[in-house]
């Protein structure tokens, strides 16, 4: 009995202890590796969901019990960086090949909190200046936005935008994205405008908001329906692409890719996004929460990865590829009503 009440004792005083899950870092020896997945286990032969055409995919693995639960990336050319929902990052380079290779692994320096428990890190989003290197992430919990430099191994500056001030605990800047214009896009996960249902909190800030976090403007994004966004990011022609996620009893995930016309995003403004594919059983899917976007020989390609939430017995970490097609002449009209002339110089 002096043993069990010894044991309660130290559990009762150790210190920050409050039922949060402990940060996860990663072990001095870790390592990954990847097998190659289909788009449709059942039928190797199906390329094709909505717009997006398949290119490949991986399912990447580790016995480090910090790996996964990658909530962004970031690609350059042929390298990745992945970004955790416990500041964990995860960078290699992969070709063509899908085999990734020279795979560094750290954490984020510093970030909001005192970094004892996970929530302390909750990083869901991030985005990149491709002329300084300098790489933004927003994290929950804390309505937070951290700017760092391009190795991830220092912070630079942060801010609490007091627009954010009220969005709830684990429903904040789920999807944030750096537009060519030097904007920043951000958008609450599950936040509605007050007076709006089914709408999400969106804010468009004039510059770098750890410089200027009141400098902006608002405006509402409506999801399709029964589900959040979970990331965005910025297409060639200016137009957003923002990732949606829905998850539903038992378990499955699944999630419908949209594009928002860049000229219907102004203050106050209410933007739907267009959708371009879905992704649910029985294709491929899990929670994906991480979209990137790249160019290939004029093709615009689309990466997709999901956050596992380090529950390796029921999901995954799949990194996906497809090439974005065309637009059908219907939905091109449609989006040609929203767009401006695009500036002089622009692909």
């Amino acid at each position: 009995m002096r043993i069990l009440w010894s044991i309660l004792l130290c559990l009762v005083f150790l210190p920050d202890f409050d039922g949060d899950a402990m940060l996860p870092l990663y072990a001095s020896d870790v390592s990954m590796w990847a097998d190659p997945v289909r788009l449709d286990p059942a039928h190797p032969e199906l390329r094709t969901v909505g717009r997006l055409t398949w290119l490949g995919g991986i399912a990447l693995k580790s016995r480090d019990p910090a790996f996964g639960g990658f909530s962004s990336l970031l690609v350059t050319g042929d390298r990745f960086t992945l970004l955790s929902d416990g500041g964990n990052v995860t960078r290699f380079r992969m070709g063509t090949d899908f085999v990734p290779r020279d795979a560094r692994f750290s954490a984020l320096p510093d970030g909001p909190g005192p970094g004892w428990d996970k929530v302390d890190r909750d990083s869901e989003s991030m985005t990149r200046d491709p002329a300084t290197g300098d790489i933004w992430a927003g994290f929950e919990t804390y309505n937070q936005l951290w700017r760092y430099n391009a190795a991830l191994d220092r912070a630079e500056a942060h801010a609490a935008p007091p627009a954010m001030a009220d969005w709830p605990v684990n429903e904040g800047p789920e999807s944030m994205v750096r537009l060519r214009s030097g904007q920043f896009l951000v958008i609450a996960e599950t936040q509605p405008r007050p007076h709006r249902p089914g709408t999400r909190v969106a804010l468009m800030f004039s510059g770098d908001p750890t410089k200027a976090p009141r400098r902006g403007y608002r405006f509402s994004y409506v999801p399709p329906k029964g589900f959040d966004p979970s990331d965005a990011t910025e297409l060639p022609d200016g137009d957003i692409m923002v990732l949606n996620r829905r998850f539903q009893l038992p378990f499955v995930f699944s999630n419908v890719v949209t594009i928002v016309p860049r000229a219907a995003i102004r203050p106050d403004a209410i933007v739907r996004g267009i959708p371009v594919a879905t992704l649910a059983p029985p294709l491929i899917h899990d929670n994906f929460e991480g979209v990137a976007i790249t160019r290939e020989k004029g093709a615009t390609i689309v990466w997709l990865v999901s956050d596992d939430n380090q529950q390796t017995l029921l999901q995954r970490t799949y990194l996906l590829k497809f090439r974005l097609e065309p637009e059908p002449e219907s939905l091109s009209a449609t989006l040609k009503r929203h767009r401006p002339a695009p500036p002089p110089g622009h692909p």
